[in-house]
């Protein structure tokens, strides 16, 4: 699966971009033996670990009733947690990568293998009828409803952007 593994503090860090997705794109502050694609230190400050800790472990909790509801995305609320853990703690961290369940889907992310054809289609199906639903129903003025289709753009662009994985 790609990771290595810091004999110096034992940590799990995928080697494929979650420094990327954390917004850092640069080295530094990382030691010279550290891949590029570390993720971000744990944070120094006490409060900013424990606001991120609690954003994962809420993140973690609506991914996993994503699996369930098809209105909540399950993928990206579980890399929003992995990135929240990795600023925060290392044990989850290590603990959502190696989950039998929830691994697998922000493993396939990290590593870049992409999402399945099949999980892009209903993405992208879900994303334009909830958009569209609360246009219709929820947005009271036209400045909100044009906001609400250019996000909606936006996320199908990055969504067909994305590696598709062969399934077979």
């Amino acid at each position: 699966m790609g990771y290595w593994r810091d004999p110096l503090d034992d940590q799990r860090i995928n080697r494929t971009g979650l420094l990327s997705a954390l917004g850092r794109d640069d080295n530094s502050g990382l030691p010279p033996d550290r891949p590029p694609s570390a993720p971000a230190p744990v944070a120094a400050s006490p409060l900013l670990r424990i606001l991120l800790f609690c954003s994962g472990i809420l993140s973690t909790a609506l991914g996993v009733l994503g699996i369930f509801l098809p209105l909540l995305p399950t993928v990206p609320l579980l890399l929003l947690a992995a990135a929240c853990f990795a600023r925060s703690s290392p044990r989850c961290y290590t603990w959502l990568l190696d989950h039998p369940r929830l691994g697998p889907m922000v493993n396939d992310y990290l590593d870049g293998n992409g999402i399945p054809l099949r999980a892009k289609v209903w993405a992208i199906l879900l994303l334009w009828t909830s958009i569209s639903l609360s246009t219709l129903l929820l947005a009271p003025i036209l400045p909100v409803k044009l906001t609400f289709f250019v996000v909606a753009i936006g996320v199908t662009l990055y969504l067909l952007r994305l590696p598709t994985r062969n399934e077979g």
